[in-house]
């Protein structure tokens, strides 16, 4: 993979995402991580600014013509200078034990430029069809807040595609075949899937040395004693956006047996499909306005489409990442293997139309 295609952007993408990993993994040790609130009340916390900050440094500095969409702006940290300085104290003596290693992903020389730094990723809009860096410091943070599974994404766009995507997982285990949001590895800093697109998707340990080798991940549908496709479906059952009465309705026609994975970060779900035993996703909104932000999809779902998987919205189309911070074009997703895919998303289709007609009851709250 030395000289394919990208290899360059996806060294530096695995740098970024496992140093960026570190620092959250750092924050998880303290009692206080510095949490405060956005506008959509999320808690957003000193490690979500510190990672931000390390992603766009290092990919600012070997692709400097690139642009960025990432979660976070400074705000916060210029108008409170004491949390500013707690997030430049993370930064500032985080670092990968390779010097090489540490060379390549050149971490921000002061505190003004971290800020502004972050903000690259905060004000940035994108670029429609040019080289666009799309990134999640951490998805779920919540999650991660409590010690559960969380996230740290990244993703090169061009032309609308993703290219490369690279998501680290720093509580989960390498040799785990279920993903929970209560088994974590403690002890390590976790797993990293990555992707280029159309050359497969790779798994490696995360440490703080230099890149560990990476091994294939191979997928295939998983089927019971007769034949039939044994589906484990991923879930947000908490989540606010998602019609959860319509997803049982999927899960009972389709002869669903096995509980779900209930899992609240986007990413985390993305692993569990790849690593974790799920084999369907399905996002049906409840309202026909809602799209998703584009940070919460990057990364994931190029590591799952190459791993075997294959992903749509709900009207059967790709995703467009080229229409700035959310994912403008596409309602929804269906996430399965090919064979089974159109079944699945006819199903949706069909369940989500007669709520649309008025011929089923919303009865979640």
């Amino acid at each position: 993979m030395a000289h394919s295609p990208f290899a360059r952007e996806l060294q530096v993408a695995c740098l970024a995402v496992q140093r960026a990993s570190i620092v959250t993994k750092t924050m998880l040790a303290e009692a206080d991580k510095g949490s405060t609130d956005k506008a959509d009340a999320s808690p957003v916390t000193i490690a979500d600014f510190a990672s931000q900050a390390i992603l766009i440094s290092a990919i600012r500095h070997n692709f400097p013509s690139d642009k960025f969409v990432g979660e976070e702006s400074a705000s916060a940290l210029r108008n409170d200078p004491a949390l500013a300085d707690r997030v430049w104290q993370l930064v500032s003596t985080t670092q990968l034990h390779d010097t090489e290693s540490e060379e390549i992903v050149a971490a921000p020389s002061s505190l003004e430029e971290m800020l502004s730094i972050i903000d690259l990723g905060g004000n940035g809009e994108g670029a429609g069809h040019t080289r666009t860096w799309i990134l999640d410091p951490i998805d779920g943070t919540a999650s991660f807040i409590q010690g559960r599974q969380y996230a740290v994404s990244v993703a090169l766009v061009d032309k609308g595609e993703q290219k490369v995507g690279v998501v680290g997982y720093p509580n989960l285990h390498f040799h785990s075949t279920v993903v929970h949001e209560d088994t974590v590895d403690r002890d390590g800093y976790g797993i990293m899937l990555s992707a280029i697109r159309g050359q497969g998707t790779y798994k490696r340990p995360m440490s703080k040395e230099r890149l560990q080798p990476a091994v294939k991940v191979y997928n295939v549908l998983a089927r019971t004693d007769t034949g039939q496709p044994d589906l484990a479906f991923a879930e947000s059952m908490e989540s606010p956006y998602i019609d959860q009465r319509l997803h049982q309705v999927v899960r009972e026609r389709l002869g669903v047996t096995r509980p779900v994975t209930d899992l609240w970060s986007m990413q985390a779900k993305y692993a569990a499909l790849v690593v974790g035993g799920c084999n369907v996703m399905v996002r049906i909104p409840r309202s026909p306005e809602y799209r998703a932000y584009a940070w919460d999809h990057a990364g994931g779902m190029l590591v799952y489409e190459e791993s075997g998987g294959m992903i749509t919205d709900l009207d059967g189309q790709p995703f467009n990442y080229g229409r700035g911070r959310t994912l403008a074009d596409n309602l929804g997703l269906v996430a399965t293997f090919p064979e089974i895919h159109s079944t699945v998303l006819g199903l949706a289709r069909e369940i989500r139309g007669r709520k649309v007609e008025g011929g089923m009851k919303d009865n979640t709250q």
